[in-house]
C-alpha cells in the first residue's frame, strides 16, 4: 500500500477487509503513544532542547505537540517522514492562549494539559469535541485545589471545558481518585517538579491501569526527575528538580502491536515485533502472556516479541492493568472454545466511546453471544463469528481490533476507517504488510 493508497483509505466511508490463510510476518510499530505524550509533556516543561524519535506522529500526540506551541514559550517542529518532534525553548514566558485549545478527543494529552496549565500566565481555556466534554474530568479538579490551583468545568458537570488560573502549583499535600483514570496521577505527577513546594499525593482508593503510572515514573527518571513512591498509594516529588533534554527514543506502541499478535493468534500464524521486549513498563505487553494461557506459543528476546498461534482456548483473565486491550482480546475470544470471562475493564465505559457496549454490540452482530456487566465482559466462543458491517463509534481501537477479525472471516466492513488516526495513523498499511511482509 503507497503512502497515497494509506491517505486514500483513512478518507474512505467504510473499507472491507480481505480474509487470508494465515501470516507470517514481521512488523515494525511506531512509538508507543503513552510515551510519546508523556515525553512531550515532560519536553515542553524542560529548559533544554529535547529531540523525540520514532515518536507516534497520531492525532492525539500531535494535538498535544501544537497545544505545547500555543502557549508560546517553546518552538516545536514535526518531522512526518522521520517520525521526530524537536522541542526547543525559546527563552519567552509561558503564557496562556488568547483562544481556548481544543483537543478533539484527546483524553491523555487534555488531562496532562490541565495540570501543565496551572505554570501559565493566564486563564487557559480546554476543550474538545462533543464526547470530550463528556468525559469525566473532576477527580483532577479536585486534587489540583489543594495544591493551590483553581481548575474548574465551565459547565459544573467535572467536564471540559475547564478553565485554568495561573500560574498558581503551589505545591503541598493533595489526595486523587483512581478508580476512574490513572491519567489523573500521571499528570500531577509530571507537573509536579515546577510546583512552588515539594508535592506529596496520597490515592484515596485503588488504582487503575497501573502499569501507565509505571510508564510516568520511568518517563520522569530517563528525564532526570525522581519520583518517591510506597507502591501506588503514595507518590511525592521534590520541587524544584530540572527535565534533562537530548535525544530519546521511543519504544513501540505496545497497544498497536496488540492488533498484530492477535492476527497470528485467529489465523494460527506468526507475527514478530521488533524492538520491544517483556521487561516493557507497557501494561499492554500483558497481552503476550494472556494469548499464551489461550493456547498461543511465544518468543520474547531482548529485542522483540514473536507470537505464534495455536488452538484457542477461552480463558478468565483480569484485563484492570491492560484496559485498552480488552477489545483485542475480545475479538480474539471470539474464535477460542468456550468461555472469556474478562474482569476490571469498568474504565472503558469512559473511553472515546463506551467500549464494553461497543464491543459487546459489533461482536453481537457476528453472531458472537456475549454478556456484559458494569465492569465485565463473557464471550462465549465455539462457533464460527460472520460477516457484518462494524460501527467504530469514532473509536480507533474498534475499528483496529475488529479489522483483525476480517482476515479470518469473510465479509468484515469496518466503518470510518480514517479513525484510527487518532493513535496509527499507518494500520491500514501495516495491516496490508500481514498480506506479503515476509520475516
Amino acid at each position: 500500500m503507497t503512502t497515497a493508497d494509506k491517505a486514500r483509505t483513512l478518507d474512505l466511508d467504510e473499507i472491507a477487509i480481505t480474509p487470508v490463510d494465515t501470516v507470517d510476518a514481521t512488523i515494525e510499530v511506531l512509538g508507543s503513544k503513552s510515551y510519546t505524550n508523556r515525553f512531550l509533556a515532560i519536553a515542553g516543561l524542560c529548559s533544554e532542547p529535547t529531540t523525540l524519535h520514532n515518536a507516534l506522529l497520531s492525532q492525539d500526540t500531535v494535538l498535544l505537540a501544537e497545544a505545547l506551541r500555543a502557549f508560546g514559550h517553546v518552538d516545536v517542529v514535526i518531522d512526518d517522514a522521520a517520525n521526530t518532534v524537536a522541542i526547543t525553548p525559546n527563552g519567552r514566558e509561558m503564557r496562556a492562549p488568547a483562544q481556548e485549545i481544543h483537543m478533539g478527543n484527546a483524553g491523555t494529552p487534555i488531562r496532562l494539559l490541565i495540570s501543565m496549565a496551572s505554570l501559565a500566565q493566564g486563564t487557559t481555556t480546554l476543550t474538545g469535541n462533543e464526547r470530550m466534554q463528556e468525559r469525566p474530568m473532576g477527580h483532577l479538579l479536585e486534587a489540583l485545589a489543594p495544591l493551590g490551583v483553581s481548575a474548574l468545568s465551565v459547565r459544573r458537570n467535572g467536564s471540559p471545558p475547564i478553565m485554568i488560573e495561573g500560574p498558581s502549583l503551589d505545591g503541598g499535600t493533595t489526595g486523587i481518585h483512581g478508580t476512574v483514570s490513572s491519567q489523573f496521577t500521571t499528570s500531577l505527577l509530571i507537573t509536579a517538579p515546577h510546583a512552588g513546594n515539594d508535592v506529596d499525593i496520597t490515592l484515596l482508593d485503588d488504582l487503575v491501569s497501573k502499569p501507565y503510572v509505571d510508564m510516568t515514573v520511568a518517563a520522569m527518571r530517563r528525564t532526570g526527575v525522581t519520583v518517591d513512591r510506597r507502591g501506588y498509594e503514595y507518590f511525592s516529588v521534590k520541587a524544584g528538580q530540572q527535565y534533562q533534554g537530548g535525544d530519546i527514543t521511543v519504544e513501540p506502541d505496545a497497544s498497536g502491536m496488540s492488533y498484530f499478535l492477535a492476527a497470528a493468534a485467529i489465523t494460527g500464524g506468526r507475527v514478530r515485533i521488533p524492538g520491544i521486549n517483556g521487561d516493557s513498563a507497557q501494561g499492554d505487553v500483558g497481552l503476550v502472556s494472556a494469548l499464551v494461557k489461550m493456547g498461543c506459543r511465544a518468543d520474547v528476546t531482548a529485542d522483540s516479541i514473536t507470537l505464534e498461534g495455536g488452538s484457542l482456548t477461552g480463558i478468565d483473565i483480569d484485563m484492570s492493568n491492560m484496559p485498552d486491550v480488552a477489545p483485542t482480546l475480545a475479538v480474539v475470544a471470539a474464535y477460542a472454545q468456550g468461555r472469556t470471562h474478562i474482569t476490571g475493564i469498568g474504565n472503558l465505559r469512559v473511553k472515546e466511546c463506551d467500549r464494553i457496549d461497543a464491543v459487546s454490540t459489533e461482536l453481537s452482530k457476528m453472531g458472537v453471544n456475549v454478556d456484559t456487566t458494569i465492569d465485565t465482559m463473557t464471550i462465549r466462543g465455539g462457533g464460527e463469528p460472520k460477516g457484518a458491517v462494524i460501527d467504530t463509534y469514532d473509536d480507533h481501537r474498534i475499528a483496529m481490533a475488529f479489522a483483525i477479525a476480517g482476515l479470518r472471516t469473510p465479509g468484515v466492513v469496518i466503518r470510518d476507517p480514517g479513525c484510527v488516526r487518532k493513535s496509527f495513523p499507518s494500520f491500514w498499511q501495516r495491516l496490508d504488510d500481514l498480506r506479503g511482509k515476509s520475516s
